[in-house]
């Protein structure tokens, strides 16, 4: 049983809000629709579809038809009885939950770090001592300050080497449409420059100082006149910037010849002295490498073929590469770059391994002074080992079976010393310090740097199982579940998961399962074919013509569950987003028959014309495109937008898109939605849910997410059937602390 169900009767504070089963409350009919037939010819094959014009987001009558679902969707949540207490809970969960850090930078013998502080709405930048203590904390941005709603967030932050400047990205309503901005850190004060079109969510963005912290290499978008206006968002380039001059002054530095869909990321040695610039062609997982030399010529460490996916600038001065060149799982090799000349490649063949491919996949790592720190995944949870700069293996260092490592920083001024971060399903972050200089017994601490569940999470257990799929691949589950639940079929079920771009589902903490499991609920997250949890083949063998794998992997999981006795078609949800939202639509519309309720996030759904988005040019390389006829087939047989059939019994579906979403064209949303609404025999509702306030849900508002989540669980405990648990408020009538947070919550968006 559940932890709070159970404990119901023993602790006063718990109070018993039964909502009852409302699987069968009435939603009004969706708005009327016209179907307007377009035909395409692709690869000699004729689609016809019917709601191509709801395409045009900007039109008035698709604003209109957009208001109306949304409207209708609202009536139909707040119209649940457990709608305000979910939002009530989720608000306190929140407001009492502990700050949690990220992003570690040592520069300039302090540490910057993100800080996620609830009740604000975004996360700031600070900065620790070396120590990492929290008492030393010092607020250098805090971007709440500049949207009292949280509209403007942060998308990413470089420090200079020295520590005194720091540049910013900022961009507004999760569009990641991001201007770099600087700052004095020891004043936090902002500085006058201001750098245009230096980020997008097609290519991202990035910046890096030079040696004296004088200015900046940055990426750069075209702008209006310097390319056609359906390329602004394409061929990114890096220019260098020297603070207190104009934009306009910036000059070229590398990337005329970069693909259009280039996605760069730039990073400076410890020391300044050499730059490195790492170019992805596209999301499909090729990367190649350029290296600034000390005199300020440029080289190519690698091509897209040599299938080098790092490249990271040790403190020994030496470059050492991440190849997975014969090595899915990666492997090591390290390269003297006082050998490379300009504008001459170097010949990979003869370049020596110093770490060969083992059991793990090697997903980060650093090399210190002396000391090589490899965090390695095995199909999900990771490990970190070390090794000396040779290769010779010297610790394995402790932690749990089920976790994530990760965030691997070097300290300045300690040679070898390192942190990293630890979280698992049921454990927030920690961030540990690894000093191989101590003795044994002392090399591996804990620092201050802890977050801690406002709930507690010692009931729930993490089971590790394998479901098989259709061509015998075996599956891993995550079964997070209340310990000694029993196997009867009746459980209320969400299966999460993700299957894409070599993108791993590892353990996580997310504190809104607790409001899950602690009533009844099981969540499971698989590690499906198409991500990197088994290295690149695992990847490969579900992207491009094989992303059907990807699929009857999530359908052998839902079988596999069922077939346990966890739980049932009646009682199974399914979730996911983006790529996720992609697979979400696939698994209802090929196995509606499995699942109860599919909530799906900004997801992809018509396969057809996702390409022509500039986002999904990008997605060319992992999805393929339809003007290849073996990728056009694949594409067009698992489209879920075109394999809905009228008149099939489809689960209640969800589906949540965000205005600003600069990813995932929020019109699949809309399109799906209105081509399931129409099809649907079972009676069930299809939702639709357009926020204003968001994106593609990086550098979402606190308060907005909160209420998308209370919309989803309202809507999963109404179709699921299941009660609610709810602490009650305290009897003086006094507000807890973040009160008006809650209020927020309750009162919808």
């Amino acid at each position: 049983m559940d932890f709070m169900r159970t404990r119901a009767l023993s602790l006063p504070f718990l109070c018993l809000l039964t909502t009852g089963y409302l699987s069968a409350a009435e939603v009004a009919p969706p708005p009327e629709t016209p179907k307007r037939p377009v035909q395409d010819s692709m690869q000699g094959v004729t689609i016809t579809e019917d709601y191509r014009w709801l395409e045009d987001g900007k039109a008035d009558e698709v604003k209109a038809w957009t208001d109306a679902q949304n409207a209708r969707t609202r009536a139909f949540l707040d119209g649940l009885a457990v709608r305000k207490p979910i939002a009530a809970r989720l608000g306190a969960l929140y407001s009492k939950t502990s700050s949690n850090y990220g992003g570690l930078i040592s520069r300039g013998g302090r540490l910057f770090a993100f800080k996620n502080q609830p009740p604000k709405q975004q996360p700031l930048i600070v900065t620790l001592a070396t120590s990492a203590d929290p008492r030393t904390e010092r607020v250098v941005l805090d971007p709440n300050t500049r949207s009292k709603a949280g509209a403007t967030s942060i998308d990413w932050f470089v420090p200079s080497l020295d520590g005194r400047t720091l540049a910013v990205c900022l961009s507004d309503k999760g569009s990641e449409q991001g201007t770099l901005f600087f700052f004095d850190v020891a004043t936090g004060r902002q500085r006058p420059d201001r750098l245009e079109r230096a980020q997008f969510p097609t290519g991202g963005g990035s910046a890096a100082f030079d040696a004296r912290g004088e200015g900046v290499f940055y990426t750069r978008y075209p702008s209006a006149g310097e390319r056609p206006p359906a390329d602004l968002q394409f061929y990114q380039e890096v220019f260098y910037h020297r603070l207190g001059t104009p934009q306009s002054a910036d000059t070229y530095v590398l990337g005329k010849d970069f693909p259009r869909i280039a996605e760069t990321v730039i990073e400076t040695s410890e020391d300044g002295s050499r730059v490195i610039v790492t170019v992805a062609n596209g999301d499909g997982g090729e990367f190649a490498h350029y290296l600034r030399l000390s005199d300020g010529s440029w080289t190519t460490i690698s091509e897209f073929a040599d299938e080098i996916k790092a490249v990271h600038l040790g403190r020994d001065g030496q470059l050492y590469l991440l190849s997975r060149q014969g090595a899915p799982r990666g492997k090591i090799l390290r390269l003297d770059p006082d050998t490379l000349k300009p504008g001459v490649k170097p010949n990979l063949t003869n370049v020596p391994v110093i770490v060969p491919q083992g059991d793990g996949v090697i997903t980060e790592y650093r090399a210190l002074a002396s000391q090589l720190y490899i965090v390695e995944m095995l199909g999900g949870p990771s490990r970190l080992r070390v090794f000396d700069l040779n290769g010779a293996l010297q610790a394995v260092v402790p932690s749990p079976d089920v976790a994530t490592i990760d965030g691997l920083a070097g300290i300045e001024g300690h040679a070898d010393d390192v942190l990293f971060r630890q979280v698992t399903f049921t454990e927030p972050t920690t961030w540990f310090r690894y000093d191989p200089a101590a003795p044994e017994s002392e090399r591996l601490t804990a620092t201050k740097l802890r977050a801690v569940s406002p709930v507690p999470f010692a009931d729930i257990e993490v089971v590790r199982e394998f479901a098989t799929s259709k061509d015998g691949t075996r599956i891993p589950l995550n079964i997070l579940k209340a310990k000694g639940v029993a196997l009867d079929g009746k459980n209320p079920t969400i299966l999460y998961a993700y299957g894409g771009y070599g993108i791993n589902m590892s353990p996580s903490f997310v504190l809104n399962r607790h409001l899950w499991l602690s009533n009844g609920g099981i969540y499971v997250i698989a590690n499906l074919r198409g991500g990197g949890e088994f290295g690149e083949e695992w990847h490969l063998s579900g992207n491009l013509t094989k992303k059907q794998n990807v699929f009857d992997d999530f359908i052998a999981s839902a079988r596999h569950l069922i077939d346990r006795g966890y739980t049932s078609p009646a009682k199974l949800a399914i979730e996911g987003g983006s790529n996720g939202g992609l697979l979400m639509g696939a698994a209802l519309t090929q196995a509606p028959e499995l699942v109860r309720a599919v909530v799906a996030y900004v997801g992809i759904y018509d396969m057809l014309r996702v390409e022509l988005d500039a986002n999904g040019a990008f997605n060319v390389t992992e999805f393929g495109t339809v003007k290849d006829a073996a990728q056009f087939q694949a594409l067009y047989a698992y489209s879920p937008y075109h394999r809905v059939n009228d008149g099939t019994k489809y689960p209640a579906v969800f589906l949540l898109a965000g205005e600003n979403d600069g990813r995932v064209n929020p019109a699949n949303s809309r399109k799906m939605a209105a081509r399931l609404q129409a099809a649907s025999a079972s009676g069930w509702p299809i939702l639709l849910r357009v926020s204003s306030a968001s994106g593609h849900g990086i550098g979402t508002a606190l308060s907005e997410r909160i209420a998308q989540q209370a919309d989803v669980y309202a809507f999963l405990f109404d179709q699921l059937g299941m009660n609610f648990t709810a602490p009650a408020e305290p009897k003086s009538g006094k507000k807890r602390k973040g009160f008006g947070l809650e209020l927020k919550v309750r009162l919808g968006r």
